[in-house]
């Protein structure tokens, strides 16, 4: 058979499903036998939101899913796609079409050497000119992406590489084995006890790297046995639910006061950190982070340990498994842990209640920050999110409520505006359920047109958009930076610009509100909604967001006096 019908079987047994992708002229030899194939394919407008999807679907179920793009320009627009998802260590296998294999080189059409550009931002990367190597190459690439600190790989197929004739039998194609979890030393396990039981004030750091291990639940196992409280990185919301008495908060430079994170991480004296990269926006000022703390780190990627923090017990482990060794360890100990079992009086939750701030009806325009009072309200624990980048993205990481892991999914690293859309449709896709995208009126711009894909495919997706008519994080940034503003009011996109005109183009219903009343009323309809809808919210412009350059001064800003 051909080499492009054996990637069809291959992918199958794999567990490929679903692809999101765009057909072209460099990649119909393998499109030729994906259309008769148990796998559903998505058609998107453009290539970048193909791997967005792509990358939400295997954040949202656990379950990989196949990007698919012509050679030249569709190539290439998938590295925006395959960075954020290399940067938030996410599989997923990207395939390219590519010219004939000897014209490589040579400057011919829509030839561009996309193995080689993407080198930077992938596990890895092929270009397969020998057809009898296919199978070997996709049995390899799909175990580079899932093993260890998993991440996005990319295959790119010269066109007659995937016409070839090659010997293959689908029947002993055997799926590529995941590389065994890697058990953490036990010695390191004691130390980190040790060190946890001097300590006054510990504390635990769930990074992303939990959730992608899917070893949330055994974190909050050790958590409980010792009463530590437990602190969520931006990645990790949602791992632990809201409400729980030892939930202490998010933390990082962006999180404001509704956290109550960076407080409870200040007053720390020891902290278990586990799937954390300790990135710019995690600790801001890292000597304010480090202080006379001492920290214990546990990684799949051991170029982690120590890259950024230096800790006193590095832990180079699979996640779920140092959890378990944790466990079992200070159980084997007794309660000695359970000294840091003391609560505050008041509740880590109702704190940061405290600080949620609520619609004011009174106010003659609509405080961004107050919409999300209104999402939480409006939308069940089982509604998927989505964002991007910006002001409205930081502000659905201080305000949202998020109870369940993997139901929270952000532009994390990369920070990609036109990350949520796509991604709520392949959360959606993956699910079944409910994907929001909530998202700023100029990250609205950049791939809209993915609306077609939810409407074609009458996807339960809907689209929040607070319009404020500013690039608002880059204004904030000029004016107290720089102090200067420039090239940043979009006035139009309150005036004749109409993106409830643009959503009905692509298929979609949908309400704009100018008051809190209105936003509700349009929150509750896109939360009952079974199509894809666009609510479009006008906000305040002028409005800052809280953040800091280190964790010990986090600015707070009041409202725009605008009111």
């Amino acid at each position: 058979m051909t080499a492009g019908e054996a990637i069809v079987h291959i992918l199958v047994k794999e567990g490929i499903t679903h692809a999101f992708g765009i057909p072209g002229a460099g990649i119909n030899g393998f499109y030729k036998y994906l259309k008769d194939a148990p796998i559903t394919h998505y058609l998107m407008r453009h290539e970048e939101a193909a791997v967005h999807a792509a990358g939400a679907y295997c954040r949202a179920s656990g379950r990989m899913a196949l990007a698919v793009a012509t050679s030249g320009p569709g190539a290439t627009n998938f590295v925006t796609g395959i960075y954020t998802a290399w940067i938030d260590s996410v599989p997923l296998i990207a395939l390219t079409g590519q010219a004939a294999a000897a014209l490589l080189g040579k400057g011919a059409f829509q030839c561009a050497d996309i193995a080689e550009i993407v080198k930077p931002v992938v596990k890895k990367a092929w270009c397969v000119t020998d057809a009898a190597a296919v199978p070997q190459v996709f049995c390899d690439a799909f175990k580079t992406a899932r093993s260890g600190r998993p991440g996005p790989v990319l295959i790119d197929l010269p066109l007659d590489v995937q016409l070839a004739d090659i010997p293959f039998e689908p029947a002993s194609y055997e799926a590529g084995t995941i590389e065994k979890p890697l058990e953490p030393d036990m010695a390191g396990i004691s130390a980190a006890l040790d060190l946890l039981e001097e300590a006054e004030h510990p504390v635990i750091i769930m990074g992303g790297g939990v959730i992608l291990g899917g070893a949330e639940n055994y974190l909050r196992e050790f958590a409980e046995y010792t009463g530590i409280p437990v602190l969520t990185t931006y990645m990790a919301k949602g791992g632990i639910p809201e409400r729980h008495p030892l939930y202490a908060g998010q933390i990082g430079i962006q999180c404001g006061a509704a956290s109550t994170g960076n407080s409870v991480f200040l007053a720390a004296d020891a902290v278990l950190a586990v799937g954390c990269r300790f990135t710019d926006r995690h600790t801001g000022n890292t000597a304010v982070y480090q202080g006379q703390r001492r920290f214990i780190h546990v990684d799949i990627d051991r170029n982690e340990l120590g890259k950024i923090i230096k800790p006193e017990i590095p832990i180079h482990a699979d996640a779920a498994l140092a959890l378990k060794a944790l466990t079992a360890a200070a159980k084997a100990r007794g309660h000695a842990l359970k000294k840091h079992g003391t609560l505050p009086a008041v509740p880590f939750h109702e704190t940061r209640r405290a600080y949620r701030p609520e619609p004011d009806k009174n106010r003659k325009i609509i405080d961004p920050r107050e919409v999300f009072a209104i999402i939480n309200r409006v939308f069940d624990d089982e509604t998927i999110f989505t964002t991007g980048c910006g002001l409205t993205q930081i502000w659905s990481g201080q305000y949202q409520i998020i109870n369940k892991p993997r139901t929270y999914l952000p532009s994390g690293g990369a920070g990609t505006l036109g990350f949520d859309i796509p991604a709520a449709i392949g959360a959606s896709v993956a699910t079944g359920r409910k994907a929001v995208a909530v998202m700023g009126d100029f990250g609205f711009t950049f791939l809209a047109e993915e609306l077609a894909v939810a409407s074609r495919w009458n996807l339960p997706v809907a689209v929040i958009i607070i319009n404020n008519a500013c690039l608002s994080l880059i204004r904030q940034n000029q004016k107290y930076a720089y102090d200067y503003e420039y090239a940043v009011s979009v006035k139009e996109n309150n005036g004749f610009i109409d993106y409830i005109k643009a959503a009905r183009a692509f298929g979609c219903d949908a309400k704009r509100a100018h008051t809190y009343e209105e936003a509700e009323a349009a929150l509750v309809w896109a939360a009952a909604s079974k199509a894809p809808v666009v609510v479009e919210i006008m906000a305040d412009p002028e409005t800052d967001c809280d953040m800091g350059g280190d964790l010990a001064h986090i600015r707070r800003f009041a409202g725009s006096p605008a009111r």
